[in-house]
Parts: C-alpha cells; sequence; structure tokens
C-alpha cells in the first residue's frame, strides 16, 4: 500500500467554462492525465451540477483521481493516490498531477503530500494506543 497521495487545490484556474462545468472535457482531461502517466483505468464516474461545476472519480488499478471544479471560484480540487505494493508509483502520480495542473492553468496552488504505508517510529508507537 505504499504510495503518494497528493491533495491540492487550484486557485484563480483558467481553463474556461468547458473544462470547469462540462463532465466530457472534464472526463477526457481526467483519463488522459491518468493514461499518460501509465495508470490503470478500471472505472470512473463523472457527474455535471446544474448550479456550474463537476465533479470526476476515475478508479486505478493502484488507486485513484479525483477532481472537483468549482465555476464559481475558478478553483479546482485534486486528490490523486497512486500505491502499490511491489513498486515506487510516485512518478505516475506526479505526473498525473503536473497534466491535470497543466489543463487547469492554476495562477496558485496548495498542495499537501503524504507519503502512505510507510510507518516512522512515532507513527508506528500512536497505532499501539488506539
Amino acid at each position: 500500500m505504499r504510495g503518494l497521495h497528493i491533495l491540492a487545490e487550484l486557485h484563480g484556474c483558467a481553463a474556461g467554462p468547458a473544462l470547469m462545468r462540462d463532465v466530457g472535457p472534464l472526463r477526457e482531461v481526467c483519463i488522459g492525465a491518468c493514461n499518460g502517466a501509465g495508470l490503470s483505468v478500471v472505472a470512473e464516474a463523472f457527474h455535471a451540477f446544474a448550479e456550474g461545476g463537476a465533479t470526476g472519480a476515475v478508479v486505478l488499478a493502484e488507486s485513484h483521481v479525483a477532481v472537483h471544479t468549482w465555476p464559481e471560484l475558478d478553483a479546482v480540487t485534486l486528490d490523486i493516490y497512486v500505491c502499490n505494493f511491489s513498486q515506487d508509483n510516485r512518478a505516475a502520480a506526479e505526473a498525473a498531477y503536473v497534466a491535470l495542473h497543466a489543463a487547469f492553468r492554476p495562477r496558485q496552488a496548495v498542495r499537501r503530500d503524504v507519503i502512505r504505508g510507510e510507518l516512522e517510529a512515532d507513527q508506528i508507537k500512536q497505532s499501539n494506543l488506539r
């Protein structure tokens, strides 16, 4: 289950209304980012909201990518988790992030990386207390 989990908020996105509101372009960008990173798509779900905005999730053999658009704020939230038991797939998570970042063209991005599946000494101690 080792992997990189990228959580990001993209602000001031210049992607345009189609990508921010319509599931067709959003799906194309998300699936393209996954395929371009060498990830294996196993399922997907996309939905456009009547008020504007869209959301999408791509289930991967290696985990998932989720995208939520906020066109009224020119913002996007990303959740990219790529893991694998036998190899380090962090480069694939990075490649998917770079592709999505490029597609939405934010003025500013706030990104948080979580390394999953690697326990440090303080994490082991905390888990034994529960």
